[in-house]
């Protein structure tokens, strides 16, 4: 039950980070050429028009870094956080904007996401609280250092790819397939950092 649990809020959290992270490659892929199902892929040119051009892709940019903390799983608990005002900025747009349907749908997304944070809701305690922690706190996968910074090229990867997709597609989303490549890469060299010590104490024993 508890496994089926965790696929369920891995997949909430890998939908999640593909409708946000799709729409903000979208809107900033050369003539909106990716793959993603939420939009609208104009909205920079929608808020050009009112003078906040840079807010529509300071929106899109925060898209990208947030849909792929949760795409990748990462750092869903992190881009679950930052979604509430991410959703809560979009949800605004959409209404002073007047447009229908949308502010529905992002609702949805929001019931989502609060799930995934109910998951998490030993670590909230504390920052309620402002103390050190006085409950029991599920334990949870370690990270480490080296795998960090691989999910980071990953990331990396994915803005790249933005500017790549101006001068060819096709290689546009093959450094998009290789990031995402790597930052799942990141789970098997945190694995490995854990195991391979426990080895060497057993041997040393």
């Amino acid at each position: 039950m508890d496994k089926l649990k965790f696929y369920f809020i891995q997949g909430i959290s890998i939908f999640l980070g593909f409708t946000f992270w799709g729409a903000g490659m979208a809107k900033l892929f050369y003539e909106h050429q990716f793959f993603g199902w939420i939009g609208p892929v104009w909205l920079i040119e929608e808020l050009a028009a009112y003078g906040l051009g840079l807010y529509g892709v300071f929106i899109a940019y925060s898209q990208i870094i947030i849909g792929y903390l949760m795409v990748t799983t990462r750092y869903k608990l992190l881009g679950s956080i930052m979604m509430i005002p991410l959703i809560g900025n979009i949800l605004m747009v959409t209404i002073s904007l007047n447009w229908k349907g949308t502010p529905i749908v992002l609702g949805f997304l929001m019931l989502l996401n609060l799930f995934i944070l109910w998951q998490y809701k030993d670590y909230f305690r504390p920052l309620i609280d402002e103390s050190t922690v006085s409950h029991s706190v599920k334990e949870r996968a370690v990270r480490t250092t080296s795998a960090h910074l691989v999910w980071l090229a990953g990331l990396s990867l994915q803005i790249i790819s933005i500017q790549i997709s101006y001068i060819n597609w096709i290689m546009a989303c093959s450094v998009v397939i290789v990031g995402l490549f790597l930052s799942y890469l990141s789970f098997r060299i945190d694995k490995k950092s854990v195991i391979t010590p426990k080895l060497e104490d057993t041997i040393n024993q």
